[in-house]
């Protein structure tokens, strides 16, 4: 059985030598306990955890799977211990404030934390990361008397929580909402409805689940803005917090999956359920969607780090595996056949599980010091800040979201594509992570719907080009400075090309949409695909420069051939998959009648 090892060299080298945490941190109150050394020890623990803990139960959840009976939904064998060493080791709250229990650190180290779970278990890591959405809201959006009763065992993790929004009849378009709130005369409301889809729905592994829910009051206006959001806790507690009756919600049913057989997946019914208002009538949605840019950054995640897990396992395979001989003659004349890895073409295919996973990780990094400003400014109450880093951090998340989780399908299959036939069998791990990943361009928004934000509402709608504008300015200013190496340069002049292009193709759909609304829609996927293929050449030409830096002064914390990878992988990416930006440029500008002209009826002739 394949095992997974924590990537902290690369994960280091991008927060200590690329990024400047250490410095960011000393920027931010929640900053002050996160010294490099309280940093170092967070990350190697956690890495212990999740390689001797999580990832052994990887394969066997999968094969198992949850189970419903008698209206009870149990997790795989396993599951259980490894969540209360999880709470027991104050993982929950790791980023959560300190009144309630938590440690107070910067959100960032969450999402590092997350990273490691995500990859080492991405089934197991959906229970505490759906936690962390309801502990957000009832923060940002409860009232005092909310925020006592269920932010200290969420915290803990004693509680668990999930966001129910999606129903039978709506997933995106959260307008079409069904689920009735009806008020009950007593500050309480009876939530009668369905929801679908709900990860983390019910489960065995805390003594009580917190559902954030959305639904309609009576008389409210029709469409998004009718919609409120609910806290429906599956036992009421009482007033001092303890346990009481059972509240009317059940889990009907397990979703029959593809992947992630071991993340509950429920279908939940409200049956005149007692239910909490959070935040103001009719504005659910807002509360909501607060902290949805971090959550969309989470589920990123789930395009880093089944990249980086099948390249795990798949060069461990290339390296044993012997199957004839290089083209370029014999590499291990003393063996039957040589490595698989001495094969150009599996080397393409191991390269581009590199880039992706390296250079995805590289834009979480990147777009997670934007979150920590973005988060203390709601915590501390300074609006002006909060806002300044979510059009910031609103700008690259559909772009993190919606581009890695497309590469860390590709990624995932490429997996299964070094290991031959034996990727395509169980036992060695490689199709599952095809399966657990192939949801990760779905939910939190699909690929279409990352990309229609991206170009219709971030950069035509709400900046008209600006936010691209701003964005490729930073990417210049970089791209100048590095002129002079020559061993950057080559990135650099690609760069500066690649902003002016950037820019140019804004522009031309910008006017373009303007005769034809369609436009927006038949470009955003190839807009979103391409900003994501530039923002990864940023960030590749950022690791390139620290190493060719640390190559040239000898002072670097890892060894000459760590730095000589990362050139060599940033080559790789510029010379083999950056060339992919330019045909999704020309295929942007194509015009929409040549998707749209044909008749909907005449798209299948059948007998």
């Amino acid at each position: 059985m394949p095992s997974y090892k924590a990537p902290l060299r690369d994960m280091k080298f991008l927060l200590n030598e690329v990024f400047d945490y250490p410095g960011h941190y000393e920027t931010l109150a929640s900053g002050e306990n996160a010294t490099p050394d309280v940093v170092d020890a967070i990350l190697t623990e956690c890495g212990r955890f999740c390689e001797q803990v999580l990832g052994p139960l990887y394969q066997s959840g999968d094969e198992e799977g949850c189970t419903l009976k008698d209206g009870v939904v149990s997790t795989p064998s396993g599951y259980k211990e490894a969540y209360q060493q999880y709470a027991q080791g104050g993982w929950q709250g790791l980023s959560a404030p300190e009144e309630f229990g938590g440690q107070g650190l910067p959100a960032s180290m969450g999402l590092l934390k997350q990273e490691m779970m995500g990859t080492a278990n991405w089934p197991f890591s959906m229970y505490p990361g759906l936690s962390m959405g309801a502990m957000n809201t009832i923060f940002l959006h409860g009232t005092e008397s909310q925020k006592q009763t269920y932010l200290t065992p969420l915290t803990e993790g004693r509680w668990g929580g999930t966001m129910c929004l999606t129903e039978p009849q709506c997933g995106t378009d959260l307008g079409q909402v069904k689920t009735r709130a009806e008020p009950r005369g007593d500050g309480g409301y009876a939530l009668t409805g369905t929801k679908i889809f709900i990860s983390s729905g019910d489960h065995d592994l805390t003594e009580n689940i917190v559902h954030i829910v959305l639904a309609r009051l009576p008389e409210a206006p029709p469409g998004t803005r009718g919609i409120s959001l609910f806290i429906v806790p599956k036992f009421l507690p009482d007033g001092a917090g303890n346990l009481g009756e059972r509240n009317a919600v059940v889990c009907g049913s397990l979703e029959k999956k593809m992947g992630i057989k071991a993340s509950a997946t429920c279908v939940m019914n409200f049956d005149g359920a007692t239910g909490y208002l959070i935040g103001p009538a009719n504005e659910g949605l807002e509360c909501m969607f607060t902290f949805m840019n971090t959550a969309r950054i989470g589920t990123a995640i789930q395009g880093v780090g089944p990249a980086e897990l099948s390249y795990q396992w798949a060069l461990a395979y290339a390296r044993e595996r012997r199957s004839m001989r290089a083209l370029s003659g014999k590499k291990e004349p003393d063996q039957v056949a040589d490595s698989l890895i001495h094969h150009a073409d599996v080397r393409r295919m191991l390269l581009t599980q590199k880039a992706i996973a390296e250079g995805g990780r590289a834009m979480l990094y990147y777009a997670a010091r934007l979150a920590d400003h973005m988060v203390e400014g709601y915590a501390t109450g300074d609006e002006a800040k909060a806002a300044k880093y979510d059009d910031k951090l609103g700008f690259l998340t559909p772009i993190l979201k919606g581009f890695l989780t497309e590469l860390g399908n590709e990624a995932a299959n490429l997996g299964v594509q070094v290991f031959g036939g034996h990727g395509y069998i169980r036992e060695h791990g490689m199709e599952q992570i095809v399966r657990d990943t192939r949801i990760a361009t779905l939910y939190e928004g699909t690929t279409g719907i990352q990309a229609l934000d991206l170009l219709g509402r971030k950069v035509l709608l709400m900046t008209q080009g600006g936010a691209v504008r701003d964005f490729t300015l930073r990417i210049a200013n970089f791209a100048r400075k590095q002129l002079a190496d020559k061993r950057t340069r080559p990135f650099a002049v690609e760069l500066l090309k690649l902003t002016a292009q950037w820019n140019l193709l804004t522009v031309r759909v910008m006017l373009a949409a303007r005769k034809d609304r369609d436009v927006v829609s038949s470009a955003a996927y190839d807009f979103l695909m391409y900003s994501g293929y530039v923002t990864m050449a940023y960030l590749w030409a950022r690791q390139a420069t620290v190493a060719s830096e640390k190559l040239a002064a000898g002072d670097g914390t890892e060894s000459d051939r760590f730095y000589h990878a990362k050139l060599a992988t940033a080559e790789f990416y510029y010379e083999r998959l950056l060339p992919r930006a330019q045909a999704h440029a020309t295929s942007m500008l194509s015009p929409s009648k040549n998707l749209m002209r044909l008749a909907a009826d005449d798209l299948a002739f059948t007998g």
